[in-house]
Formats: C-alpha cells, sequence, structure tokens
C-alpha cells in the first residue's frame, strides 16, 4: 500500500518543482514508509511513497516504461496481476521487475482505458502518457483506495491520496464548504460527493477522470457499477456451492504477499468466515486480533476467543477504555475531514494490534452491503411491504398523524420506540431509508445551524443524493435499492475510508476479500429470500458457511463493531460534551447556535434523549476544523 501525489497542466506544460512533490507525499509518509520517489518532466509532477509488500526489493515508482512514454504512480494491489503479466508477455510485453505494478504500463500501452476492466484489486493510480500529453486518473468498483484532486489558480490540477497531500500546496486555499458541514452531520462522514475544503473533489469508486493537455478539465466517467436488476437461477444448494468458490478465491488471492501476514478477527460472521478460509487455505497457523470494550454489552472477545481456537490462529487481543478517547488527535490528523464514525477508534486500534506482527491483514468488510446483513434492510423490507397495501395518501394521514403525536422515546425499550417507524411507512422508500442511514436529522440539524449556516448551505439537503440514488438504481425491488445506494455512498465514504486512513496511518495494509468485485456481483444476482429470508441477513451466505462454524456464531445477534460513546459521554466523557457549547473553534465559525448544543449535551447526560452520535459529530468537527482552517 502506498500514498500517492502529483501535478499536471492541461493547458500548457509549465515546469513542475520536484520540491513541492516532495512535499506533498511527505505529508503521507504514513501511508509509504519503505522508501519515496519523485519523477518531473514538462508539465508534470509525480511523487510516491511506498509501503513494499509484492516485489519487496523492486518495484520502485514512480514507474516509467523503458522509452519513458509512459509513468505511474500506483496505490493498491492488483490480485490478478500474474495472469495479467502471463497474458501481456504473450503479447510481447517485456516486464523487468517481479511486482504488480509494471502491469499498469504494459496493460495501458495494450489496452488503453479498457485495462480496468481487467483488473481484480483495490486501487488508485496516476499515469502519464507523454504520447497523448494526458494524464490517467482511476479509482478501484468499490472505492477502497482514496484519490481527492483540485484544480489551482495556475492552471494546474493537483492529486493525491489523502486530503493533507493537497493541503501541502501553498496555492490551495482553505475555504470552508458548508454544504458538506450539513453532508456531515447527516452521515457522520463526508460523503465522496463532498469535501469540507471547497473546490477538492474525490474521484468517485469505479470511475476514471482523462485530463488531455489543450483541453478543458471534464467530469469523471463511470467505468463499472453494481447491477442489481438481473437475478440467479438455480437451486439454494447450487448457488451456495458458487458462492463458496467464489468466497475461497477471494480470500486465497489476497494471501498473496511477501510479507507477514494476518487477519482481523472481530467473532462475528464476516471476520469469521475470512479467517476460517484463511486457515483452510494456510499450511502455517494464521495470525489473528480482536479488539474488546471495557463494556460487556459491545464486547465480542469471547467469540473471537471461540474462532481463534477453533482454527488454531495465533490470536491476540486488546481492549478500548475511554481513555483511548486520548487518540481522537491522531484519528483526526489520519481522516482530514472529520468522521464521526466512533468505531474508527476500535478499528485503529486494531490495526495497530495487527501491525505488531504483520503487514497485511485481511478484514471481513463488505458482507454486510453486498448480502443484506444490516438491520436497516429487515426494517426498509417490512415497511415497503406495509407501504404496497395503502396508497401514498392514506399513509400520509394515518400514520403521519401517529407520528407527529406519538412520544420520541429514546429511553425506553426498543418496541415502544414507534415514532420513527410510523414517520417512516407516511413517506415513501428512499425517503425513509435515506433517513435511517443517517446520525442527526433534519429537524435537529436545522435547531443546531446558525442562521448564518443555513443561508450558506442554500437549501442543500444531504438526504437527496440517497433518494437519487435510490430512485435510479438498476434494481428490482426496495432491497435492490437500498443496498445499491449504500454501496455508492455508505460503502466507500465510511466503511471503506475508515479501513483506509486508520491502517494506513499505521502503515498496515487492510485487504477485503468479501468485497472482491466478482462475489460483489453475484450477491447482487441473488434473490431476496437468499440475502434476507425472514429477518435473517446474509442468509446464503450464513448456509455456506455451516461447514465451518458453529450456529452461536453464525445466528447470534449482530453486536457490530461499535464504540460505546453514548455511556462515554453520560460518564467520563461528560465533561466533554458539556465543553462543545463554549468551544472557541466551533463558536468562531459561526456555524451553530451555542444554546442549543448545550442543550444537546445536558439532554444527553441527564438520560432525557439519545444524543451520543451526534455529540461525537460535533466533537470530531471541532477538532478537523481546527486542523483545517487554522
Amino acid at each position: 500500500m502506498c500514498g500517492i501525489a502529483g501535478i499536471f497542466y492541461p493547458a500548457t506544460p509549465k515546469p513542475v518543482d520536484p520540491a513541492r512533490i516532495v512535499a506533498m507525499t511527505d505529508v503521507q509518509a504514513h501511508r509509504g514508509p519503505d522508501g519515496s520517489g519523485v519523477w518531473t518532466a514538462p508539465g508534470v509532477g509525480l511523487g510516491h511513497r511506498r509501503l513494499s509488500i509484492i516485489d519487496v526489493a523492486g518495484s520502485p515508482q514512480p514507474m516509467s516504461t523503458s522509452d519513458g512514454a509512459l509513468t505511474v504512480v500506483y496505490n493498491g494491489e492488483i490480485y490478478n496481476f500474474r495472469e495479467l503479466r502471463a497474458e501481456l508477455s504473450a503479447m510481447g510485453a517485456h516486464f523487468v521487475t517481479a511486482g504488480d505494478t509494471e502491469v499498469l504500463l504494459h496493460g495501458w500501452s495494450v489496452w488503453g482505458p479498457a485495462m480496468l476492466d481487467r483488473l481484480n484489486g483495490m486501487f488508485a493510480f496516476a499515469l502519464h502518457d507523454a504520447r497523448r500529453q494526458s494524464l490517467f486518473l482511476a479509482r478501484d468498483r468499490m472505492g477502497t483506495k482514496p484519490i481527492h484532486y483540485v484544480e489551482l489558480s495556475d492552471g494546474g490540477v493537483a492529486f493525491a491520496s489523502e486530503l493533507k497531500g493537497l493541503l501541502a500546496h501553498p496555492l490551495l486555499r482553505r475555504t470552508p464548504d458548508l454544504r458538506a458541514v450539513e453532508d456531515y452531520l447527516a452521515f457522520g462522514y463526508v460523503p465522496d460527493d463532498s469535501c469540507l475544503v471547497a473546490g477538492v473533489r474525490k474521484l468517485p469508486a469505479g470511475h476514471a477522470l482523462l485530463i488531455e493537455r489543450g483541453k478543458t478539465l471534464p467530469a469523471p466517467s463511470r467505468w463499472w457499477d453494481i447491477d442489481f436488476s438481473r437475478r440467479a437461477t438455480g437451486s439454494a444448494k447450487s448457488l451456495e456451492e458458487q458462492l463458496l468458490t467464489l468466497l475461497r478465491d477471494a480470500v486465497t488471492s489476497r494471501m498473496v504477499s511477501d510479507v507477514p501476514l494476518g487477519a482481523f478477527l472481530s467473532g462475528g460472521v464476516d471476520s469469521s468466515a475470512v479467517v476460517a478460509l484463511m486457515a483452510e487455505a494456510s499450511k502455517q497457523a494464521v495470525k489473528t486480533c480482536t479488539i474488546g470494550f471495557d463494556e460487556a454489552g459491545h464486547d465480542e472477545r469471547r467469540y473471537a476467543e471461540a474462532i481463534a481456537s477453533r482454527f488454531a490462529t495465533e490470536h491476540r487481543e486488546r481492549v478500548v477504555a475511554p481513555d483511548d478517547f486520548s487518540l481522537i488527535d491522531t484519528l483526526v490528523a489520519a481522516f482530514d475531514e472529520p468522521f464521526a464514525d466512533a468505531s474508527a477508534l476500535a478499528t485503529y486500534r486494531v490495526s495497530q494490534l495487527a501491525r505488531e506482527q504483520v503487514t497485511v491483514a485481511l478484514s471481513g468488510d463488505g458482507a454486510d452491503e453486498a448480502f443484506a446483513g444490516y438491520r436497516r434492510y429487515k426494517f426498509q423490507a417490512a415497511e415497503e411491504r406495509i407501504r404496497a397495501l395503502l396508497p401514498s395518501e392514506v399513509r400520509g394521514r394515518v400514520f403521519g398523524t401517529l407520528g407527529r403525536w406519538y412520544p420520541k422515546a429514546d429511553w425506553a425499550p426498543r418496541p415502544l420506540r414507534a415514532k420513527t417507524t410510523l414517520l417512516a411507512l407516511a413517506d415513501d422508500g428512499a425517503e425513509a431509508y435515506a433517513r435511517a442511514v443517517g446520525v442527526t436529522t433534519p429537524p435537529l440539524r436545522a435547531a443546531l445551524f446558525s442562521d448564518t449556516a443555513k443561508r450558506a448551505i442554500a437549501g442543500h439537503r444531504a438526504e437527496d443524493r440517497y433518494v437519487r440514488s435510490m430512485r435510479d438504481a438498476p434494481a428490482r425491488d426496495a432491497l435492490d435499492r437500498a443496498q445499491y445506494a449504500d454501496f455508492q455512498h455508505w460503502l466507500p465514504g465510511d466503511i471503506l475510508t475508515k479501513s483506509d486512513r486508520t491502517s494506513m496511518a499505521v502503515g498496515l495494509e487492510a485487504r477485503e476479500p468479501l468485497l472482491d468485485h466478482r462475489l460483489v456481483e453475484f450477491a447482487a444476482t441473488l434473490p431476496d429470500h437468499f440475502r434476507l429470508r425472514r429477518g435473517e441477513g446474509k442468509w446464503l451466505l450464513k448456509k455456506a458457511m455451516e461447514r465451518y462454524l458453529p450456529r452461536d456464531i453464525l445466528y447470534r445477534p449482530k453486536m457490530g463493531f461499535v464504540t460505546p460513546v453514548s455511556a462515554w459521554f453520560r460518564g467520563p466523557l461528560a465533561d466533554e460534551a458539556a465543553r462543545l457549547a463554549t468551544s472557541r473553534t466551533l463558536g468562531d465559525t459561526g456555524w451553530f447556535d451555542p444554546g442549543a448544543i448545550a442543550t444537546l449535551a445536558a439532554d444527553h447526560r441527564a438520560g432525557r434523549a439519545e444524543h451520543g452520535r451526534t455529540l461525537w459529530q460535533l466533537v470530531m468537527l471541532d477538532r478537523a476544523v481546527a486542523r483545517l482552517f487554522p
């Protein structure tokens, strides 16, 4: 895994100062502690920081063809690089390294942009073609690896793996975009079509950008999309066998490494499945690690220990406690933009633990999105069945009225918290799901924002992107549409951003076998009842793993890798929550009503309402703004 950066001048080939590229890569040194390199030519400069995984002694970057016509900087892994090398060699390509980077150069020479369809992997790369006078940026299908870019005032286009790489360029103006603050408060992360620094863009997952000299900067083009509109046929048994074949190949292909390799093990279905298949394929004990919590309701260590014992792994564990709040500045520095998925703290800790013994770790990320594992999918499917029974006008009158009158009982047992469900039934499915995936509701955001901020946001509504994705999805039903929207927004914006930044912060490469694109494409074709059956998500995946995993792992209630911040804000972190109302950083922005923040913190501490996640959002925003806009 690596960090990349560069500058390209589309209008005229202005000289690029190598020192500027060095500055942009040096701030990303954590992504590549094993080496660095810079290459410049008229109108272009490329930089690289390397974490050596494959061909450790060779494959330095930037890497050029022997004639200097093509030069690439690349972050990621191409898991089928050996097959591609053999194919290209048969076509006359001459390889001088043993790694996967050179495949991009020879692949571009033969196939051009169509090369992307042949790559099985996670990647973000920039390839300069001197003959075409172009720079080609590409990002993998799922958005596992990031790439940010911006147009500079001198006509250049700068790019970098992380936002901090762009911030190292002196011509980037640090102006906040209030629409991104709205997006962040809605979802707990800044989506890929948004950025807190105005003008900065993120290349979307499954997209590429071809910048050609003499032409204006185009919009990115989509080269891959997930399709839920087709349905696989066959018996449950035949589909189960197809799934197992894909799972085994996804895992074993990601076990190729010239450095020590292990796995994250939470004790849930997904990571346990990955470890089981690793143990089946490995000739030596798999190295596993897990993170526990000092709250029993969030601690899965005993399940992880059971799996470690079952597959005789070399297992280690560590506990996350409230005093790990001291890590907050480390997390803010790793993410650049505010990021409020509180499980990032635990993910950082498990990455630290893994890095003590390995350089590569496999995770179970992606199965919930691919196989409908989230509880919200069950609720969405059930609500859609009810919506289908009644006209929208009737639903609006009946459920809307009940929802408005029903008390908001955050403190009550779940069956009595009907207000959200009633209001969801009054609305259409896309609108309801867009709110279901959110953190801070539109009414609460409106209460927190100042009048100045509301004017700057100018009617932008974070949930609209979800609504558009669901309504335009290549899908057949409500479950398809919800999963499709999550692949567009939640997966790259939250799950994969968390995995990339926390692992890269400690120089660890995280690999996600359950997001192998062939596996994801297969899962998207499964009939609904093979994904979600009688309220049981990931049904076919669990059936396929019954031969490996015990039922108390497969069918126990989903716990999730969740940090208990709500409890912390009523206990050891209560003062931190109260401090938000008088924060100089947030106060100086003029974005919020301090009185509304104070009420929020007091109500949460007293147990009158549940605002733990929103408080965590505000804490992370407070620290991120201080770093981004000093």
